[in-house]
This record gives C-alpha cells, sequence and structure tokens, in this order.
C-alpha cells in the first residue's frame, strides 16, 4: 500500500514540473512592448530556457511585476539585470 502511495504522489508531481519551452523572439518582444520595455530587453537563453531575462537600465517596479507575472504564467523564473550602459562621447 505504501509502494503505490508513495508511486501515485511522484507521477502527480511530476506531471506537474512540465518542462520549459523556448518562446521565439517575436513573442518576447510583443511582452517586452506590453510591459513598457525595448525591443530585445527580454531573452531567453537555450541553456537556461527556465529563466526570462530582462537586461534593463533603470526598470521600474511597475515594469518588474510586469514581466514577473508574465514569466510566471509561463513556467520561467525572472531574472533582472540592471545594466549602465556607457555614454556616447560628447562631439
Amino acid at each position: 500500500m505504501r509502494g503505490r502511495l508513495a508511486l501515485a504522489l511522484a507521477l502527480s508531481l511530476a506531471a506537474c514540473a512540465t518542462p520549459a519551452r523556448m518562446h521565439d523572439e517575436a513573442k518576447l518582444n510583443q511582452v517586452a512592448l506590453g510591459c513598457g520595455l525595448a525591443l530585445g530587453e527580454l531573452i531567453q537563453d537555450e541553456s537556461e530556457k527556465k529563466l526570462l531575462l530582462m537586461i534593463r537600465q533603470d526598470a521600474s517596479p511597475q515594469q518588474r511585476v510586469c514581466v514577473a507575472k508574465w514569466a510566471r504564467r509561463n513556467g520561467l523564473k525572472a531574472v533582472f539585470v540592471n545594466m549602465t550602459f556607457p555614454e556616447e562621447p560628447a562631439t
């Protein structure tokens, strides 16, 4: 009886763990624009499919929440990378 219960529990947990799917660049850009980001500021690395990377300088809390909610709904983990981009030299 215990063995059956353990097997049933293991199978039910395995059913919940869905593998991450790769989203194409067009979809990620659509999400980025919907969250007030620029094109290319959301990426998903093929080697770490479960991570959704937002690369932006000074992202607002609203933008972070928007990305985090979409990531969660799609089985991903949002990672926020705050980058300071060099300024162009004045001419």
